[in-house]
C-alpha cells in the first residue's frame, strides 16, 4: 500500500488529504462488498430508489457552503464556479431521482399466443474513474444514473481530489457497500476496470485508450471521455465584442483547466478585429486567489501544468501573458498567442491551461478544415449573425457538440455528452443516454401454461 494527497494548488504547502491507498487487494474487495449490496438495491422499487437520491440531494445542498470551498481549496477552483459545481450537483440528483420511473421497456405483439415485452436491467457494479478538475459534478453525474438504474458504485477518483470525494460519499448516506470510495492512482484504477461490471472514464486521452482496450477486453461496457482541442470559428459578420468576451471565458475560467475550453480561435476575415478584441477581453478577466470572488482564473493543478503552459508559448508569438505569476501556487498569467506553424503543440495537442492559439483562415471552408484538422473533436463553436452560416458550418464541423454563438465550455447535464475521434470512446453519457449505458436489455416471450 502506497499514500496518495492532495495539496492546495493556490498554496502547496496546505495538504487537504493524505490517505492511504488499498492496492489491487482492497479495490477487490470493495467490489465484494458491491456484490453484495447490489441486488438488494435493485430489487428496490421506483419509489425508494427515487427517495434515496432525492435525500442525498438535500444533503449536498444543505452543505453546498462547506463543499464550495473544499472544491476551492482542494483543486484551485474559483468561489462563483465552484458553486455553480455544487449547485449542479444537487440537480443532477434530483434529476436522476425522477429518471428512475422512465419506462425501462415495451410490451410486444408476439408471434403466437402469450405475451412478448423487453426491460432493462442494471450491470451490476459500476466502476467510475474520474477527473480532480469537476471534483464533484463528474462523480455525480456517472454515479447518479448508474444508482438510478439499480448499479451499486465503485469510484476511483483522481488523487487531486480525494477530499471532495471522499466528503461527498459521506453525504449522499446511501446504504453500506452502495457508493464506495477507493482512493488511489494507476494501481486502484487498473484494478477498478479489471473487476467492474461496466466502466466509465473522464481524463487523458492515452489513458482511456487504456481503459477501453482493457474493460473491452473482458467483455463489459465502457466509455470514455477525454481530451478536446475545441475550436471557436469567428466569422465576419459575428458580433465581435461579445464573441471576445465569450472566448475568453471559455478559454481561460478555472486556468483554461476543462475538456471543453477552448484552445483555439479561428478568424475568418477579421482577424485584426478578433485579435484586439481577445486582447481587451483577457485584460478584464481577474486573476488570483480562487476565493476571492472576483477572480475567474486560479492557479493550475500543480507546478508541471503550470510549465507546460509558458514552455508551450516557445515556437509562436505572444499576445498576452505567456509568464509564470509572482505568487504562491502555480499560477500562469492567460496567454493568448498567434503565428504558430501547423505542427506546432497548441495547434494539434491539448496543453490543459489557461493558454489559446489565434489562427487566421482565407475562407469558411479554409475554417472548417482547420478546425476538424486535429485527432480531437469534443466541442466547437461558431460565431455569426446569420442563421444560414450557422447551420452550413456546425452541420460540418467534426465534433460531438457544437455551439453557435455560445462558448465551448459548459454542458447541460440532461443532454448527451461525448465527443468523436479521440475525444470519446463508447456511447454517450449524461441524460437519457445514461439509462442506456448502465443498463442491458433483456427479452421476455411469455407463452401460455397450457394448463
Amino acid at each position: 500500500m502506497s499514500v496518495v494527497e492532495s495539496r492546495s494548488p493556490q498554496n502547496p504547502a496546505d495538504v487537504v488529504a493524505r490517505v492511504t491507498t488499498p492496492g489491487a487487494a482492497g479495490v477487490a474487495a470493495a467490489v465484494d462488498a458491491a456484490r453484495a449490496a447490489q441486488p438488494g438495491w435493485a430489487r428496490a422499487n421506483a419509489a425508494e430508489r427515487s427517495a434515496a437520491l432525492a435525500g442525498a440531494a438535500e444533503a449536498v445542498a444543505a452543505a453546498a457552503g462547506e463543499l464550495a470551498a473544499l472544491v476551492v481549496r482542494e483543486v484551485g477552483k474559483p468561489i462563483t464556479e465552484a458553486k455553480g459545481e455544487v449547485g449542479r450537483a444537487v440537480a443532477i440528483l434530483r434529476y436522476y431521482a425522477q429518471q428512475v420511473y422512465d419506462p425501462v421497456g415495451a410490451v410486444h405483439e408476439p408471434s403466437g399466443a402469450g405475451l412478448a415485452y423487453t426491460r432493462r436491467r442494471p450491470h451490476g457494479v459500476a466502476g467510475l474513474i474520474t477527473p480532480w478538475n469537476f471534483p464533484l459534478a463528474i462523480p455525480l453525474w456517472k454515479a447518479a444514473p448508474a444508482l438510478a438504474f439499480g448499479n451499486a458504485v465503485i469510484l476511483k477518483p483522481a488523487p487531486q481530489a480525494t477530499a471532495c470525494a471522499l466528503r461527498l460519499a459521506e453525504l449522499l448516506g446511501l446504504p453500506e457497500g452502495l457508493f464506495q470510495i477507493v482512493p488511489g492512482d494507476a494501481e486502484e484504477g487498473q484494478a477498478l476496470v479489471d473487476a467492474a461490471d461496466v466502466v466509465s472514464f473522464t481524463g487523458s486521452a492515452a489513458v482511456g485508450r487504456g481503459v477501453s482496450v482493457s474493460a473491452a477486453g473482458r467483455g463489459v461496457p465502457v466509455q470514455a471521455e477525454m481530451g478536446g482541442q475545441n475550436a471557436a470559428i469567428v466569422l465576419d459578420d459575428a458580433n465581435i465584442e461579445a464573441a471576445a468576451a465569450q472566448i475568453a471565458a471559455a478559454a481561460f475560467g478555472y486556468a483554461g483547466q476543462k475538456c471543453t475550453a477552448t484552445k483555439r480561435v479561428i478568424t475568418v476575415g477579421n482577424a485584426a478585429e478578433v485579435r484586439e478584441a481577445l486582447t481587451a477581453a483577457v485584460a478584464k478577466l481577474g486573476v488570483g486567489d480562487p476565493a476571492d470572488p472576483g477572480t475567474a482564473v486560479g492557479p493550475l493543478i500543480e507546478e508541471s501544468a503550470r510549465d507546460r503552459v509558458i514552455s508551450a508559448t516557445e515556437g509562436a508569438r505572444v499576445l498576452a501573458g505567456g509568464e509564470a505569476l509572482a505568487r504562491d501556487g502555480w499560477y500562469a498569467a492567460p496567454t493568448l498567442v498567434d503565428g504558430a506553424p501547423a505542427d506546432h503543440l497548441l495547434a494539434r495537442e491539448e496543453v490543459f491551461g489557461p493558454i489559446c492559439l489565434v489562427q487566421d483562415a482565407a475562407s469558411v471552408d479554409e475554417a472548417v478544415a482547420l478546425a476538424n484538422g486535429v485527432r480531437y473533436g469534443l466541442v466547437s463553436a461558431v460565431y455569426t449573425g446569420d442563421l444560414d452560416r450557422a447551420l452550413d458550418v456546425s452541420s460540418r464541423l467534426d465534433t460531438g457538440l457544437v455551439k453557435v454563438n455560445n462558448p465551448t465550455s459548459g454542458v447541460d447535464f440532461y443532454l448527451p455528452f461525448g465527443g468523436v475521434k479521440d475525444s470519446s470512446h463508447g456511447p454517450r453519457e449524461q441524460g437519457k443516454a445514461a439509462q442506456e449505458f448502465y443498463t442491458s436489455t433483456h427479452t421476455v416471450a411469455l407463452g401460455p401454461s397450457g394448463r
